[in-house]
């Protein structure tokens, strides 16, 4: 069976939200890395090629919706899990959210109810990838 590290994206504007998650996860055995806004983060997914992003949603340059919606529409990207980090209270934006990618969780964050979240869409995503080897 291989063991290799599971590597996570973290796109925010904001580097107390990178490196407070990135310290997090790396006590838990995750390879990070950070990006500070959506095209940052869309070079970065094909250079480090992580498992899972987590991005925030406002950001400048580009959004984390706008940055979704390219990476899902990218056939070598599209299966990639995002999970959507925000502080808006704006449903709409939340809508948005959550139509575009696979999660979302509120700031301020709780590192106790991300982790389950990174941790379940990591197991569907290596689950579905073993049975299509199977098939």
């Amino acid at each position: 069976m291989n063991f290799q590290t599971n590597k996570i994206l973290i796109v925010d504007d904001e580097p107390d939200v990178i490196e407070f998650l990135s310290y997090n996860f790396r006590k838990n055995g995750y390879e990070v890395e950070g990006a500070a806004n959506g095209t940052e983060g869309i070079y970065k997914v094909s250079s480090f090629n992580p498992d899972i992003i987590i991005a925030d949603i406002m950001m400048p340059n580009m959004d984390g919706i706008v940055m979704c919606r390219l990476l899902k529409s990218h056939e070598l990207h599209k299966d990639i899990p995002l999970i959507f980090l925000s502080a808006t209270q704006d449903s709409y934006q939340a809508m948005n959210a959550a139509m575009a990618g696979d999660d979302y969780v509120s700031k301020p964050i709780k590192f106790s109810v991300l982790l389950p979240l990174v941790e379940k869409h990591l197991l569907h995503g290596k689950h579905t990838i073993d049975n299509e080897k199977k098939q």
